[in-house]
């Protein structure tokens, strides 16, 4: 921290001060603040989000049909048992996010319009001194620490991912990304054209498909999708026999979670099995005479990417119908009515849908610095997948790749609220994760490894997020089912975090 910075933190008393101060009020962020009321009580803490109310990407997607592509038994949380069908709406999941902040008494305990600057971790005072704007006033504030719990998401909610495709300004039309979407859009009666067959396109083409005039989703390549009913019959059968809901809950969940286990498993011993496993119920809605080795069938294995759930099928359904529509080629160039393709094909259009993912930020897209030394995040080693060494005092919650992102964070939350409650036992107010004598020289391995997992927002990414090494605890785990035994039995005291 600089000489001034240091004055100022010292002299101002309007500082306001916590032991734990989490960052974003999405999912991560609710989760860790009830995990942190209820396990270290005596711990003084507060919420600063961003945005004017919770919710984080369920507040950020205002695209039609917005909902979870997981089921909501693991992306719900284990303390708040999920009552409704497994993928949930956007409306849905914040109602759901509401009862929890309202049953759990959160309320007071979150600060909304409140944009973190900077960042600055004082070794002389043992504490991170922020900078925050208010949305509703422009005021500049500032807020003091002991820990911070990351828990801000993992893209920038801003504005999406969007490639420059060449002459762009030559559509006539109007181009639209899914995370900026307007308000009151009509589109009733348009040609449309959806880039893209994530997620999200295949969540907008069903919703959008009945009141357009037509609807296609132009993709440069196939993605995999698991298709099935909204409904799971085992929490419908304990239902019927009067079990009490957190138990329905416990055992849909735990079942859900061993067959995604198994899923992976197959995906990764039997990939020729599990894609035609995938592609089955494809070809059973349409039919022996469509491609679809050319538009559904990925060059990548099953699970390289991450699959999303198609409720009835509904994307297939629409193209069936012949309401939608898929095209696989690649973009030559926008022209006044439309894309033109490399196949010489022209796609017209009067709205233009860049569903073509989204830009991750590197914690938060704040200025974090060290005893005023800019923080280099790409530098840094992993421990577990959440801390990173030289950096004292900071969680960042970064959920699962092929499973529910909240599984990760109850298992963290655990983690944090026993090194929390460890420290003070000890005594000691700093932790930094340290690599020991035999770990320095390890072998260092990129955040996640693109042969086992490589979707377009991470591979972008890599070079600004921190290494993992060759061995624990400087792992990054993809393995809900085995991290949550090793994190409940991590050694606090094996040398790797270092107290003070």
């Amino acid at each position: 921290m600089t000489d001034t910075a240091t004055r100022t933190a010292a002299s101002d008393q309007r500082i306001e001060h916590f032991d734990v101060l989490i960052v974003g009020a999405g999912i991560s962020g609710i989760g860790s603040a009830h995990h942190l009321r209820e396990q270290c009580p005596d711990k003084s803490f507060a919420v600063l989000e961003t945005m004017p109310s919770f919710g984080g990407t369920w507040r950020t997607h205002r695209y039609p049909g917005a909902r979870s592509d997981s089921d909501l038994y693991t992306y719900g949380y284990r303390f708040k048992p999920w009552t409704g069908a497994p993928i949930a709406s956007k409306d849905e999941i914040m109602k759901y996010l509401g009862e929890v902040i309202e049953s759990e008494q959160l309320e007071p305990f979150i600060r909304y319009g409140h944009t973190i600057t900077n960042s600055t971790w004082s070794s002389a005072q043992k504490r991170w001194i922020l900078d925050v704007t208010r949305g509703d006033t422009g005021e500049h504030l500032q807020f003091s620490a002991s820990f911070l719990w990351m828990c801000q998401g993992y893209y920038r909610h801003s504005e999406g991912h969007t490639p420059q495709f060449k002459d762009m300004d030559a559509f006539k039309g109007l181009i639209v990304h899914p995370q900026t979407w307007p308000e009151d859009f009509d589109y009733s009666g348009k040609r449309v054209v959806v880039i893209g067959s994530g997620a999200t396109a295949a969540t907008l083409i069903p919703a959008m498909a009945p009141d357009c005039s037509h609807i296609t989703m132009l993709q440069r390549s196939p993605t995999f999708f698991i298709i099935g009913s909204n409904v799971n019959e085992v929490a419908d059968m304990l239902r019927e026999l009067d079990v009490p809901e957190e138990w329905v809950h416990e055992i849909v969940r735990r079942k859900l979670i061993a067959d995604l286990g198994a899923l992976n498993q197959i995906a990764l011993e039997y990939p020729d099995f599990a894609r035609e496993e995938l592609l089955k119920p494809i070809r059973e809605i349409l039919g022996d005479d469509f491609d679809i080795d050319k538009h559904f069938n990925p060059k990548y294995r099953p699970w390289q990417q991450r699959i999303a759930f198609i409720p009835e099928g509904d994307l297939f359904h629409g193209i069936k119908s012949g309401k939608a529509s898929v095209v696989t080629d690649e973009i030559d160039r926008f022209v006044e009515d439309g894309i033109l393709l490399k196949s010489g094909t022209v796609l017209e259009a009067d709205i233009i849908i860049t569903a073509t993912g989204f830009d991750m930020n590197v914690l938060g897209d704040i200025d974090f610095n060290i005893d005023g030394v800019p923080l280099d995040y790409a530098t840094t080693v992993t421990y577990r997948g959440m801390m990173f060494t030289g950096i004292p005092n900071m969680i960042a919650v970064f959920g699962y790749f092929r499973a529910s992102w909240t599984l990760r964070v109850d298992i963290i939350g655990d983690f944090v609220c026993r090194l929390l409650n460890h420290m003070t036992e000890l005594g000691r107010t700093v932790v930094t994760p340290t690599l020991r004598e035999q770990d320095q020289g390890m072998t260092l391995h990129p955040w996640i490894d693109p042969e086992d997992f490589n979707p377009g927002y991470l591979t972008r990414s890599l070079p600004f997020l921190p290494k993992q090494g060759d061995r624990e605890p400087w792992r990054h785990s993809p393995n809900y089912q085995l991290e949550k035994v090793e994190l409940a039995g991590a050694d606090l005291d094996d040398g790797t975090l270092r107290y003070s």
